[in-house]
């Protein structure tokens, strides 16, 4: 079987656009127009155009039933943000909230046309104005996990030893080093994003796929054909071995 995926966007419509030439261009090579694509999840944040990216995914989405996306932290954060009053997810740290400049929640809202420079409550109201109620209703709906072939694919892991329907649903789009750490198989091959990598990791167990947009580095897209995992580059593919980053 094959599966194309692509990590965390963070509000980079261009990257994501590259990113998609790339699988359709793999598609064309490989002679196989029915492979589904997964993105990972953080579509928004930190990026210069989160709206377009959410807008975009959301098109591809309703007219390619191909196309999966998956709800991150970041992602959850901003529907959680829209509700009345608004929400702060519970996972995140208690000296932070999604408006902070870290965070990239501002740059969001900018993107929809909402003036950064006041008070929470302004925010929180022309953001209900600003945001359509498609892009909500998009981000509600986000699944956060989905099953291909030997393929789990995840916003940011899972927590060792349990089995997926019983997983907290917070853990698969904010857990970290409990998931990162441990070395054992998971059954599936688990691809996740979250935690930003220099260059996509392949460590046997999991397959890391977040190579920083949020922070200038490039959006990656790989295929994967059974546990074998290829990066898709300009020049094609590049095969990526087990604990072997490329």
């Amino acid at each position: 079987m094959r599966l194309y995926a692509i990590g965390d966007v963070h509000g980079h419509p261009d990257l994501l656009r590259h990113a998609l030439d790339r699988i359709e261009a793999d598609r064309a090579q490989a002679g196989d127009h029915t492979a589904p694509v997964v993105q990972i999840g953080d579509l928004v944040d930190r990026g210069p155009d989160s709206r377009s990216v959410v807008q975009a995914l959301m098109d591809l989405t309703e007219r390619d039933a191909r196309v999966t996306v998956l709800k991150g932290n970041h992602d959850n954060m901003f529907a959680r943000f829209l509700e009345t009053p608004p929400q702060i997810d519970p996972r995140l740290r208690a000296d932070l909230t999604w408006l902070h400049p870290r965070l990239g929640g501002l740059d969001t809202l900018a993107s929809y046309g909402v003036d950064p420079d006041q008070p929470v409550e302004q925010l929180h109201a022309e953001a209900l104005r600003a945001v359509q109620k498609a892009h909500r209703e998009f981000l509600n709906s986000l699944p956060l996990s989905v099953m291909h072939g030997d393929c789990l694919l995840v916003h940011a892991g899972i927590r060792p030893g349990i089995a997926i329907a019983q997983q907290d649903p917070s853990d698969l789009y904010w857990i970290r080093h409990e998931f990162l750490d441990d070395p054992r198989d998971h059954g599936p091959l688990v691809v996740h994003g979250h935690t930003p990598v220099e260059r996509v990791e392949h460590h046997g167990n999991r397959l890391a796929i977040d190579t920083g947009a949020a922070y200038g580095g490039p959006l990656s897209a790989v295929v994967i054909e059974g546990r074998q995992v290829f990066l898709l580059t300009p020049d094609g593919r590049q095969e990526l071995r087990p604990d072997a980053p490329a």
